[in-house]
């Protein structure tokens, strides 16, 4: 099979902008960079060894092999190749366009494997309803005991040791989800004569395992004066699909998205997101569907709109809060989401905002944007070299035993929490925004002690 005559559709690589493969000097600026590289000292797992080998494909020098394919998933995707490189090269582009050679080519086409991403990615992963009803059904295994007597029984170790791994990892599902708190509680507080109206995205493993941080992000906006709403008929970002060579299903959901968040009346000012690796994608819809004449136009528009939570708040001059969200001094240190920094450049923001909170002693880590070894799925994909990124970020963390890790990404949390668990650390993982909403109650909760007295009891006459 050549390069030129790839199974299930043509050469992708060749299709893309030629202009973006000669970007690469091949200066190797970013190889300190690559945690693939620096772990493995491999020539071909580095980026400029990785775009080496995709322009020989688009010059069909090259096949689309099983060696090309497994490299292009022990890439770790987290960008920092992005911010290390002098020329610009959108790696981003190139990495997800030629995760989808490899899926077009079908060299990795194993009926498990089939079986499992048409599970997942074509089926749950887009609708939330179908991601809700595994998540209640996850939940109750979670909560009713089961899971505990699963565990203790040993039945874990009759699975493959893939999935057996994977079961520290399952996320704890919440009992409530985003659009119940919304209607609950959050849409009743919405500001009478907004600064700003918003509209937030629940996302799919924040809406279902962190929902509270959900509702975190938008107490904060309303605290800052923003109008917030919920489009109820958003989906998934499509991120896990992009990352994966699924580049239809991902142009699907950003259809679904813009058309969800355009039909509020009056439109929003800004789509807030609050996980980074849903972030990154979000902002680039426009690429995404640059050649659909239909849709072009209007993703343009949605990627300028697109804003991370901790980025929204300094650009809107955010309140700081007069109050801490502990009793105590709060040693913090944080941990960089790859997607938050290298891919949509938010490194500043989320320390202004820590800072910003009366009680919070902001450590910073070493290493702090050096990935965790989550990337998506990696942790599940990749378990090896998932865990050996993990190592290198615990000891780093250990060297300091903050009490607190904040970091802005669902999958860094699981990451970390996992990491505190195996190392035997007590610190807790939050993200910044949460901290922020902290502050922001206690100060509420002490506001209105300091307003009530005894004598404000007593009814004059009585």
């Amino acid at each position: 099979m050549s390069g030129t005559a790839e199974k299930g559709g043509g050469n992708l690589l060749r299709s893309l902008d030629y202009s973006v493969l000669q970007q690469c000097m091949h200066c190797g600026m970013c190889l300190p960079a690559c945690p693939t590289y620096v772990e493995t000292l491999r020539e071909r797992s580095s980026p400029r060894g990785r775009i080496a080998m995709m322009r020989a494909i688009a010059d069909g020098d090259l096949e689309t092999s099983r060696v090309f394919a497994e490299e292009m998933y022990f890439c770790l995707g987290c960008l920092a190749c992005q911010t290390a490189c002098p020329a610009g090269v959108d790696y981003a582009t190139l990495i997800e366009q030629s995760r989808a050679q490899v899926e077009a080519s079908g060299v990795l086409d194993r009926g498990q494997r089939r079986l499992v991403r048409t599970l997942l990615l074509r089926w749950v992963f887009t609708s939330r309803r179908r991601i809700k009803l595994l998540a209640k059904a996850l939940y109750l295994f979670q909560r009713s005991g089961l899971r505990r007597v699963v565990r203790a029984s040993g039945l874990l170790w009759l699975l493959p040791a893939k999935l057996r791994d994977l079961e520290p990892l399952t996320p704890e599902i919440q009992s409530t989800f985003t659009r119940r708190l919304y209607e609950q509680r959050y849409r009743s507080l919405n500001p009478t004569s907004p600064r700003f109206r918003v509209g937030v995205l629940s996302g799919c493993v924040q809406d279902i395992a962190f929902s509270h941080v959900n509702a975190d992000t938008i107490a904060v906006l309303q605290v800052n004066g923003c109008e917030v709403i919920l489009p109820e008929a958003q989906q998934c970002c499509g991120s896990l699909h992009a990352h994966n060579g699924d580049l239809a299903s991902a142009r699907d959901l950003a259809r679904a998205n813009i058309d969800a968040f355009s039909t509020e009346e009056g439109g929003v000012d800004a789509i807030i997101v609050n996980a980074g690796g849903c972030g990154s994608h979000l902002r680039h819809y426009d690429r995404l569907l640059a050649d659909d004449v239909e849709y072009a136009g209007r993703a343009a528009a949605w990627s300028q709109k697109v804003r991370d939570i901790c980025e929204f708040l300094v650009e809107i001059d955010f309140r700081p809060p007069p109050a801490s969200p502990d009793a105590d001094v709060l040693r913090v240190t944080y941990h960089e989401s790859c997607h938050l920094k290298h891919g949509q450049g938010v490194s500043a923001q989320p320390r202004r905002i820590l800072e910003s909170i009366p009680g919070v002693e902001l450590t910073e880590l070493a290493e702090a944007d050096w990935c965790c070894g989550s990337a998506g799925i990696y942790n599940i994909t990749q378990p090896e070299m998932s865990m050996k990124l993990l190592d290198r970020k615990m000891g780093h963390i250990g060297d300091i035993r903050p009490q607190v890790v904040a970091t802005g990404n669902p999958g860094c949390v699981i990451q970390i929490e996992h990491g505190l668990r195996l190392k035997g650390l007590s610190a807790r993982v939050q993200h910044p925004v949460s901290l922020l909403a902290a502050a922001y109650e206690r100060s509420r909760v002490e506001a209105a002690q300091r307003d009530f007295s005894p004598e404000s009891l007593i009814v004059e006459g009585s």
